[in-house]
């Protein structure tokens, strides 16, 4: 009975749209909804009919992740101009406000079919805090607050000085919430199925790694947060909302602010981002010695926002988490015994329930990095273009990785 039990706590019926229950799962149709995801930002570039699209690829590359169980992915909508600024991802979706591409538009439409084929999920995010597809930048651009810096030209602090102005100005919030609208709202050119109507859509996502970028834009990133999730919920009452936050660190390392977010009743869930490299937790030399350090600290960072949302009754969600190989390798295969160590102390929680979902960072699949540096034409992996090719994705040829990945997905399928 205790077996038949576990099964069915991990396991649903995937159709449907993703509910959350009254305890405060997830849900699909009569069972508990967990998972075990990944990000993949590129899929609706690789499914476009543009010379950058590749649907053969999307479609190896969806039918393989399916087979190792990964059956949950975290997109991006799309990017925003300029395209040609430095580090920048291309195509872009949103050329100017409300003016889109419509070759990104139908890969958009074309991966919503291709999930639904497979009945698969997939969490649509809508903007985006960093340069790497305009986001923030891009938004104040086109209301009159110039280019934005590129953090890794004219520096880090450079850039959030710039960016912080986002939140802070009604303008550009404004044209980011009718992008929102624009791409909620839209219906599938392929299926003639209305995307509020698709069941391959788990949630909408309002940007990546939301941030107020200042103390003084607090209250502003709560307003955004709130008007955008109003906005989307007036639209489609069929999908989650979420809101893409990194967690405390990205609501200025205040656990009140993340929290008092996500107790917005158009937020149905709360997320974080876990990046011990990134956040200094270890070090290059320490990848592999230190991999324990990096949980723990992990685990410390899950918990506090665990115990901040007791009062809440919401699911939490692991949906971005990443670590390099042996000696930051860009190459699939090499030694990844720290990396593997980590994900799988990341990806057991879900079997677990000590989370509700997980979504790795992320996939890179069938192909292999032309270079460390990615520029229009080179192969989509999920490292953006300004950051080295390969760090931080997990491609197929990642055997030992990918075993881990299977292993616990299969526990929730």
């Amino acid at each position: 009975m205790l077996a038949t039990a576990a099964v069915a706590l991990c396991s649903a019926a995937q159709s449907g749209f993703v509910k959350i229950s009254p305890k405060g799962d997830f849900s699909l149709g009569d069972s508990v909804y967990r998972f075990v995801g990944t990000n993949m930002w590129y899929a609706p570039v690789l499914a476009s009919p543009s010379p950058s699209g590749d649907l053969s690829r999307l479609r190896r590359e969806l039918d393989y992740l399916d087979s190792i169980g990964v059956r949950n992915l975290r997109v991006m909508a799309g990017a925003d101009a300029p395209a040609d600024a430095p580090h920048h991802v291309s195509p872009v979706l949103q050329t100017a406000p409300g003016v889109y591409d419509t070759t990104q538009l139908v890969g958009l439409d074309r991966l919503i079919v291709e999930l639904e084929k497979r009945d698969m999920k997939a969490v649509v995010y809508l903007n985006n805090a960093w340069e790497w597809s305009g986001g923030y930048g891009s938004y104040l651009q086109w209301t009159g607050h110039g280019v934005a810096p590129v953090p890794g030209i004219d520096g880090y602090k450079e850039y959030v000085s710039h960016v912080k102005d986002f939140v802070l100005s009604p303008q550009a919030v404004e044209l980011a919430v009718n992008h929102a609208r624009n791409i909620v709202s839209r219906v599938n050119s392929i299926s003639g199925v209305p995307y509020s109507q698709s069941p391959a859509i788990m949630a909408w996502q309002i940007c990546n790694e939301p941030r107020a970028f200042s103390q003084q834009g607090k209250e502003a990133l709560y307003q955004y947060i709130k008007l955008t999730s109003e906005a989307i919920r007036q639209i489609d009452s069929n999908h989650l909302i979420s809101t893409g936050s990194e967690g405390k660190y990205g609501c200025e390392v205040d656990i009140d602010l993340w929290k008092r977010i996500h107790a917005l009743p158009t937020i149905d869930y709360a997320v974080i981002h876990i990046w011990p490299f990134n956040w200094r937790w270890v070090t290059e030399p320490e990848l592999t010695s230190g991999a324990q350090r990096a949980i723990d600290l992990a685990m410390e960072y899950l918990q506090e926002h665990v115990d901040s949302l007791v009062s809440l009754h919401k699911p939490l969600v692991i949906e971005e988490f990443g670590y390099p190989r042996t000696g930051q390798s860009l190459n699939g295969g090499d030694d990844s015994a720290g990396r593997d160590a980590f994900y799988r102390a990341i990806l057991e929680l879900v079997p677990q329930g000590k989370v509700a979902g997980v979504n790795f960072w992320g996939w890179g699949g069938e192909v292999q990095p032309q270079s460390r540096d990615w520029k229009p034409g080179c192969p989509y992996v999920t490292d953006p273009a300004h950051e080295p090719q390969g760090w931080y994705s997990v491609f197929a040829s990642d055997t030992s990785t990918v075993d881990i990945i299977r292993s616990q997905a299969m526990r929730c399928r």
